[in-house]
């Protein structure tokens, strides 16, 4: 059992002797009441002795000008630190007091890690480029290109800053031909963000420079804090002409670096990107200058040989007349005579034509006599047998005379035929009271019959 005074602690066996503990009881115990004893908390110190293993997990001393501990950072949590310290940083930490029970090493256990002093900030500066970086602000498809050929150059700065005499003397070294604005402004210190804003948007709103320069030179991020406003990103984006943001040292990044459409390490790199060198663009002209001499004198010199060759060619009216002349009389001799030389083959070709016809031509005198002499006979004996033809037709048509009813009509007889039109040859095709057509030689008349008396033999 234990007994408890206000000074210490003795554990006491079941005889009321002390109890023996090993050492790892003895860590684990004081790991226990150290772990209940001091919750999570956030302690700051200076970075010592930092190595990462090749497990992923950090170890390192946090020290102060009094005292150090050991602290250790695994994988799973130093994977979202967001950064990676060094020796020497200044650095706060989220941990959990423990000891190391295999070597009784009392240390930290750190849960979160952020810079010292700036851990706020930090965090307001990384909330806020999410932010915007969800909104597109930040987008590359946004970004403009610079001008080919800046003539004049806006900077939004302090007057007094030592950035501005940085872009000035590049820029009268490079490119002493650019035109420089500027729109004053602070850079540092309470609403600097908001006067900043508004310079780069009377900037744009004046539209009267190629390129516009955001600049301030190198500082702590609380120095720098104004170029991670809100509204200092939107006029940036906003801007009617291409941004270029040069604000701290290279290692510095702020919100208007994002937003800018180029950012540059320092204000002097700022300058340099803003207008190419006065001394290349000198080269270039003279190179093209070079180039079209060379263009113009290959030019003449064709033009040269082209003229030589024309005046070769060129050569006097009465000349020209003459030999177009002797050209045409030329062309009527041959034509002349390729008209003749047709005509005349085809003469020749029609008499030979003729001869041979002539030739080839039978005698038609004695067939043209037998022609005639046959005609003569064949007209003698047509006309012979048109009499006798003739004569036979008289005689037959004397017999169909003969043979006329209309004549035996006239010679007192007269045909019957009953409603139908049918002959009637005896009584028995005869009824009394039947109608009959009696049809005499000048006319026909209906007749009833009152009776009927066959013939007696």
């Amino acid at each position: 059992m234990s007994i408890e005074n206000p000074n210490e602690t003795v554990l006491m066996s079941s005889a009321g002797q002390p109890s023996v503990m090993t050492v790892s009881a003895l860590n684990q115990s004081v790991a226990r009441m150290l772990e209940r004893n001091f919750p999570l908390a956030w302690v700051s110190g200076e970075i010592s002795n930092f190595t990462r293993a090749a497990s992923g997990h950090w170890y390192f001393t946090l020290k102060d000008d009094g005292a150090q501990v050991r602290a250790v950072m695994f994988r799973g949590r130093a994977q979202y630190a967001g950064f990676t310290p060094r020796e020497g940083d200044k650095v706060e930490v989220r941990a959990l007091v423990t000891l190391y029970a295999p070597r009784g090493d009392y240390q930290l256990n750190v849960e979160a890690i952020r810079r010292a002093g700036v851990g706020n900030l930090y965090e307001a500066f990384l909330r806020l480029k999410e932010q915007l970086t969800a909104e597109g602000l930040f987008d590359p498809a946004r970004k403009r290109p610079l001008a080919l050929f800046a003539r004049t150059v806006g900077i939004v700065t302090s007057p007094q800053a030592a950035a501005l005499r940085d872009i000035l003397t590049t820029l009268c070294r490079r490119a002493p031909h650019v035109r420089v604005i500027l729109y004053p402004t602070p850079v540092q210190g309470e609403g600097a963000g908001a006067k900043i804003a508004q310079a780069i948007a009377t900037a744009s709103a004046r539209a009267e420079v190629d390129t516009l320069l955001v600049c301030r030179g190198g500082g702590s991020i609380e120095d720098l804090w104004c170029f991670n406003d809100e509204a200092v990103a939107r006029a940036i984006a906003a801007c009617s002409m291409p941004v270029v943001s040069g604000v701290g040292h290279e290692t510095d990044f702020t919100i208007a670096d994002f937003a800018a459409d180029l950012r540059a390490p320092t204000p002097t790199a700022a300058a340099e990107m803003a207008a190419a060198p006065r001394a290349d663009w000198l080269a270039l002209l003279e190179s093209h200058a070079d180039d079209l001499t060379r263009a113009l004198r290959r030019q003449l010199s064709d033009a040269n040989q082209t003229l030589d060759w024309l005046a070769r060619r060129l050569v006097s009216p009465a000349s020209y007349i003459a030999h177009e002349r002797l050209k045409l009389q030329s062309l009527q001799s041959r034509l002349a005579h390729a008209t003749r030389t047709p005509l005349n083959q085809a003469r020749f070709a029609v008499n030979q034509l003729h001869l041979r016809l002539q030739a080839k031509l039978p005698q038609t005198a004695p067939a043209r006599a037998r022609l005639a002499d046959d005609a003569r006979r064949l007209t003698t004996r047509m006309a012979t047998a048109a009499a006798q033809r003739r004569q036979a037709l008289a005689a037959l048509s004397a017999q169909l005379e003969l043979l006329n009813p209309q004549r035996t009509l006239e010679r007192g007889y007269a045909m019957v035929t009953d409603g139908k039109g049918k002959l009637i040859r005896s009584p028995k095709d005869l009824r009394p009271r039947d109608l009959v057509t009696v049809r005499l030689a000048d006319g026909a008349a209906e007749v009833g019959i009152a009776s009927v008396q066959p013939t007696l033999d």
